[in-house]
């Protein structure tokens, strides 16, 4: 489903044009899964929030570890030698030649590491989760404008924020709650 405004559909298109068709005729239940799919939505733009702040976290611990490393670092492993340049947290751990310090140090970033790898991970799941109900929400609304003459194009490309959001100019049905216009005949 778009989330931006639609275009009007191609000349001859069978059904009302989409502008015409979002004010006419838009049953209570497509506003419903409209208004479903608008907080999807809004939900997924949570989630790419959470990526990207587990993305720059696993980006930060990385450049703990890198920043401040001559490049023969690897060998202070087998022989200690101080291979480390710059002012990296490592880098003075490496020169200090305690290698309990530096294990620590190594053994911490390890695990900021691994908190924003599985935050990472939580959150692509999570829109992974969300993208099938997207997707099923999408195709219900499109049936639901296709039974009352959308054409599926127009149905695809309505704007779920503009469909969820109630028309005030409408009379309130009050013993239904919803607008009488959109009642059946």
């Amino acid at each position: 489903m778009n989330t931006t405004s639609t275009a009007a559909a191609g000349a001859g298109a069978p059904g009302p044009t989409p502008a015409r068709a979002q004010h006419a005729v838009v049953p209570a239940h497509a506003r419903q899964i409209a208004a479903q799919l608008s907080t999807l939505f809004q939900r997924d733009v949570e989630i790419v929030e959470q990526l990207n702040d587990a993305h720059h976290r696993l980006h930060d611990a990385n450049e703990l570890l890198y920043s401040g490393l001559a490049p023969g670092a690897r060998r202070i492993i087998h022989d200690g030698a101080a291979a480390a340049i710059g002012t990296s947290p490592i880098a003075a751990l490496l020169s200090d030649s305690r290698p309990s310090t530096t294990l620590d140090a190594l053994q911490q970033i390890h695990w900021q590491i691994h908190r924003a790898f599985c935050a990472y991970q939580h959150a692509a799941e999570q829109r992974r989760r969300l993208a099938i109900d997207v997707g099923e929400l999408s195709q219900q609304l499109t049936q639901a404008l296709c039974a009352v003459g959308w054409s599926a194009d127009q149905a695809r490309r309505a704007n779920v924020h503009q469909l969820a959001a109630p028309i005030l100019d409408r009379p309130l049905d009050a013993d239904r709650g919803d607008y009488a216009a959109e009642r059946p005949a």
